[in-house]
């Protein structure tokens, strides 16, 4: 009985997350884009499948950057926000230094795994922003 008064607060709270996230992208597409590369290259550096990230690395440092040069939401311009944009920028060169030398698919999927979790930090501070 009680898991059936808790499945509302749960659907509450994951539909509550998803349109937080939705929002992010739908008010700032530079970082809509930026996840559309992390997703796709990513997710195969997961199941062992370091292609993409190994022909798109200079891209990866394209839409970092561009997270900067285009217009950044008002709501999400914070010092924190913007201190995690400039370490992605900086993660995002330092992998491809990496892919360019040729470096191990060990490190190659660090890198990319750090990247990846510098992108949350930075979604997860604009659905903080908001409350």
């Amino acid at each position: 009985m009680k898991f059936l008064k808790f499945l509302p607060v749960l659907f509450f709270f994951l539909v509550v997350s998803n349109l937080s996230a939705q929002t992010t992208f739908e008010k700032w597409p530079a970082i809509k884009t930026f996840h559309g590369v992390m997703s796709q290259t990513f997710h195969p550096a997961e199941e062992g499948d370091l292609n993409p990230i190994k022909t798109r690395s200079e891209e990866i440092i394209q839409k970092a950057n561009a997270l900067s040069k285009e217009a950044i939401p008002a709501e999400f311009k914070t010092p924190a926000i913007l201190a995690s944009i400039k370490k992605l920028q900086e993660g995002a060169k330092g992998l491809d230094k990496l892919v360019k030398a040729k470096g191990s698919d060990e490190a190659t999927l660090k890198s990319l795994t750090a990247l990846h979790d510098v992108f949350h930090e930075i979604v997860g501070l604009c659905s903080e922003e908001k409350h």
